[in-house]
């Protein structure tokens, strides 16, 4: 089966009138899974908090201490800049992360073959010392690291379509040969990084793959950095296991990205993952949830990559 990984705690992380990053993404994902008749097919996995030994898997002991000491005393911004948090933003964060490796644990533990964790805040531009971006946390980076510790794991692709370079993502893993990391973005864009010709360097040299694209990217020229690129890298190294961020304002009519995605556009991305997973990593897929803020437009494209995941069990 597919499993979803949620928690209403995740709504409570409110950000000002307006931000584009608000509780209703995550209302907006159950309530098209549900409206589709997917929830009922979906597995609920259980959920917990993080750790901060686990949180410590990517990021400084420096930042989460001032990051929870900050938000406890009432902050309506992030000490490090531009991610909105509020009274219990703290506890969402925690939530998020712990949906995610919830999910790690139900793959491969094979409760199920893949799953979906819709979580928030996004995760993607956390670095090792500062979040940002509307992220806290790197969910999916502190994923990568659980799997391997926990669950002897030797190599993690990471793919990310988000419209916005996942800069967090790669920071932590950019001198590191055990997790590779790709990515197709819209570029010039936030956060500005992101560029092909970073590729990594020291034992991570070669494990960093960036594709960025201009405004107005449509599939014609999205998808070949799928079909060729990432399939001849995914060859190359093998993975063991595949984490997805799956931002999805890289569909058309989004607020903040300027790509031209439709739906059945997610849904042949997520079976080229899938055809990558069952070929090299038995199958194991894990989808996090990163942007997407056309509420509607982030429904449907939501509904779409959970029927492919199906699909690919």
């Amino acid at each position: 089966m597919t499993g979803l990984a949620a928690d209403p705690l995740c709504r409570e992380h409110e950000t000002s009138e307006g931000d584009p990053e608000s509780p209703a993404r995550f209302d907006a994902v159950l309530g098209a899974l549900e409206d589709s008749g997917l929830f009922e097919t979906l597995l609920r996995l259980p959920v917990r908090d993080a750790t901060f030994a686990e949180l410590r898997l990517c990021h400084t002991s420096d930042y989460l201490s001032l990051a929870e000491h900050h938000i406890r005393d009432g902050a309506t911004e992030l000490h490090t800049g531009d991610t909105a948090v509020s009274e219990r933003s703290w506890e969402a964060a925690l939530r998020a992360t712990g949906c995610v490796l919830s999910a790690v644990d139900a793959v491969m533990s094979r409760t199920v073959q893949n799953a979906f964790c819709v979580v928030r805040p996004p995760g993607h531009h956390a670095t090792p010392d500062r979040g940002m971006g509307f992220c806290i946390f790197n969910h999916v980076a502190i994923a990568a690291r659980y799997a391997q510790r926990r669950w002897n794991i030797g190599r993690v692709l990471i793919v990310d379509w988000d419209v916005h370079h996942g800069n967090g993502t790669q920071d932590i893993f950019y001198d590191d040969g055990t997790v590779f990391y790709f990515s197709v973005h819209q570029a010039p864009h936030y956060p500005g990084t992101g560029a092909a010709t970073e590729m990594g360097i020291g034992a991570g040299k070669g494990t960093t793959l960036n594709c960025p694209l201009p405004a107005g990217s449509t599939r014609a020229e999205i998808f070949p950095a799928f079909e060729n690129k990432l399939r001849l890298a995914a060859q190359a190294f093998r993975p063991e296991l595949i984490l997805i961020s799956a931002g999805f304002d890289s569909r058309i009519h989004d607020p903040l990205g300027d790509f031209q995605l439709h739906d059945a556009d997610f849904a042949d991305l997520t079976s080229i993952v899938g055809e990558i997973a069952r070929k090299h990593a038995a199958g194991r897929i894990i989808s996090v949830l990163e942007g997407g803020y056309n509420l509607s437009g982030l429904a449907s494209a939501a509904v779409a990559h959970v029927q492919a995941l199906q699909a690919a069990v």
